[in-house]
């Protein structure tokens, strides 16, 4: 195992610094709350006869008792998320396992799980970046009874993993597992599935070839297969050291799948305070976690949404990391996976060919992640070099495999697919974003075309449908960030845009809002900040404005004269009424005032204790102020 790599310390160091008034305040609430809230024990006796009235067996004795430990099992359940449908047996596997280690279990609150797949680029996607925060506190109602020594977080998709996150970290005194339930089958391939859209999108094929398409690449039980927010999710709980070693990718429905899954039970009651092992999530995600989080995201190509989710589960357990922090980390660690959009393979393809603990094993050797952390598994990230085999129907960890089953899937440290990792900060006059550029080809790195501007991507639909694009453009999408319409997904951009490009024009796409974790070939710089809405510069860009995009040097720049910049207005959203109301959108007012700015997660939970702000005003004005001290920030290099 190398020494750690100069650029991981420095970052780390510098995460560490930043974090350490915010830090010192979480982890003091840890230990007032394990020194308050003995489980159960803390409660009187109407309360804990409310907690176990509606337990059977000798499962409610154990409970009365106050014998043996109890694990709270909060689960994402629900039979229209493919990924999660497996979860409905889940809780029985769990009960049994505990009772085989001396524990019991209860479940304790279900959390809601909005399928992005099923919502992209109709009116619900509004809600989805929110869905977030009401996982987040949906969890913490399921873990404020007190009942529990542990808990199990059952939970995979976009949204849904950082919610329980950010919600179990508000416990971060409970030791605490994420179980996950792994991939679908392979079907239909993503590449062939990405053609078949592009074709309805030109009107070569119909409706019914596009829903053969879909069906046969979205089959079965398990996540969609190809590597965007949902697999990235699952990758991050295992480096960052939530999952049991080498859980991510089994298929769900097998015995594999079943002995980890009760393997997971057992596990956490071994670390309460009774077993002696005692190891809460609030310890195990510290500085070094998070950081190694940010480098398995750059060496796999991950989804470009945890330059939102990252943060904000890092501010959960009063830790503050940034966009730098990415991009100077994103030059020293190399990209070491392919997998769709960043290539042809699956998520299954990438486990086939040595997956996570092959990732692990050689990122560790390259000195790019921080072996000495603790995980669930135990201390230290070597445990995370193993796999899981049954062995005589015994669940068994073995070393994972030396060398790549596939190299064109997966590479070691000394065979990168490209020196640096898949994501880039850009920043300019139009503000500051991220772009992924692991799936944009080299030559279309560098855009400079006039802007067309759109304030939603109905409108960029049809300026498609009547043939106004094609030529040179770069797309500017405003008004899509958190505070303006919850900050959706414009996935339905990528199949346009993709045609577009390959009829041989320059198109780009700069936005405030976010892409897919699919994003792919066409380069898209998102997360724009500030956001037009809170009179971000994106809102002073005119039809035929020059746009500069150099994804290699992180520019992001408008060619007009600086003082015709500086008396140009913000426009005015036009939809912004339509944006408010309908399908849920009234209930979710509260959250668009309050978001927080991209860069700093976007999320609505307000400052961590201990960090300062600029005690300006309130909504939107407040919103803006905090925005504009950001980047000051930033701008004078701090």
């Amino acid at each position: 195992m190398a020494s750690p790599h100069a650029q991981l310390m420095k970052v780390t160091r510098r995460v560490i610094e930043r974090s350490k008034p915010t830090r010192e305040s979480y982890l003091a609430r840890i230990e007032a709350a394990q020194g308050r809230f003995p489980a159960r024990g803390a409660l009187s006796c109407a309360n804990l006869a409310h907690g176990f009235a509606g337990m059977e067996g000798n499962d409610k004795f154990e409970i009365k008792a106050l014998r043996a430990p109890n694990i709270g099992i909060v689960s994402a359940y629900n039979e229209m998320l493919s990924a999660h449908a497996p979860y409905r047996d889940y809780p029985e596997l769990i009960k049994q396992a505990a009772r085989e280690n001396g524990g019991v279990a209860q479940f304790a609150g279900g959390v809601p799980a909005m399928c992005d797949g099923v919502t992209q680029g109709n009116a619900g996607m509004e809600l989805s970046l929110f869905s977030r925060e009401v996982i987040a506190m949906s969890t913490a109602v399921a873990l404020t009874h007190n009942m529990f020594d542990a808990a199990l977080c059952l939970g995979i998709c976009d949204k849904i993993v950082p919610g329980l996150m950010i919600g179990a970290l508000q416990f971060g005194h409970l030791p605490t597992i994420f179980v996950p339930a792994g991939p679908m089958t392979s079907g239909l391939s993503n590449d062939e599935k990405a053609k078949i859209r592009q074709l309805y999108a030109t009107g070569q094929v119909g409706r019914d070839a596009l829903l053969e398409s879909e069906a046969a690449a979205y089959h079965g039980h398990g996540t969609c297969t190809f590597y965007g927010t949902a697999n990235s999710n699952q990758m991050l709980m295992e480096v960052m050291g939530m999952h049991l070693p080498g859980s991510a990718f089994i298929h769900p429905h097998t015995p594999l799948r079943d002995e980890l899954t009760a393997a997971a039970a057992r596990r956490v009651l071994d670390l309460t305070v009774e077993r002696g092992q005692y190891t809460p999530i609030g310890h195990v995600i510290d500085e070094k976690a998070i950081v190694n989080g940010i480098v398995a995201l750059l060496a796999t190509g991950g989804s470009t949404n945890h330059t939102l989710h990252l943060v904000a589960i890092a501010r959960a357990a009063g830790i503050v990391i940034d966009w730098n922090d990415f991009d100077e980390l994103s030059q020293a660690v190399p990209l070491l996976a392919k997998v769709y959009p960043n290539g042809k393979a699956d998520v299954n393809h990438f486990h086939a060919a040595g997956g996570i603990a092959f990732l692990v094993r050689n990122l560790l050797e390259g000195g790019l992640l921080h072996e000495d952390v603790k995980t669930v598994a135990g201390e230290g990230l070597a445990h995370y070099t193993q796999e899981p085999k049954l062995i005589d129907g015994k669940l068994t960890w073995v070393p994972g495999v030396v060398e790549s089953q596939d190299t064109a899937v997966l590479r070691g440290i000394q065979q990168p697919f490209q020196p640096d990792g898949g994501l880039r900060l850009m920043q300019g006059k139009l503000g500051r974003g991220v772009i992924k550029i692991s799936a944009v080809a080299a030559q279309h790195r560098v855009v400079k075309a006039p802007a067309i501007v759109f304030d939603s991507q109905e409108a960029v639909q049809e300026a498609f449908d009547r043939g106004e694009l094609k030529r040179d453009f770069v797309a500017v999408v405003r008004f899509q960030g958190a505070r303006a319409n919850g900050m959706p997904e414009l996935h339905r951009l990528t199949p346009l845009l993709g045609v577009l490009q390959d009829q041989g024009f320059h198109v780009a796409l700069v936005t405030d809002g976010r892409m897919s974790g699919a994003s792919g070939k066409v380069p898209a710089v998102i997360h724009v900040s500030p956001e037009a809405l809170l009179q971000g510069p994106l809102g002073k860009v005119r039809d035929g404005d020059m746009i500069v995009i150099d994804a290699e040097a992180g520019v992001l720049d408008v060619e007009v004269d600086d003082a015709e910049w500086a008396t140009r207005s913000v426009a005015a959203p036009r939809h912004q009424a339509e944006n408010e109301v309908g399908f849920g959108r009234e209930l979710f007012g509260v959250f668009r005032a309050a978001a927080a700015p991209a860069e700093l997660g976007a999320s609505v939970f307000g400052p961590l204790v201990g960090e300062t702000t600029t005690g300006e005003g309130s909504g939107e004005q407040a919103g803006a102020a905090a925005s504009r001290a950001h980047h000051e920030l930033h701008k004078q290099g701090a």
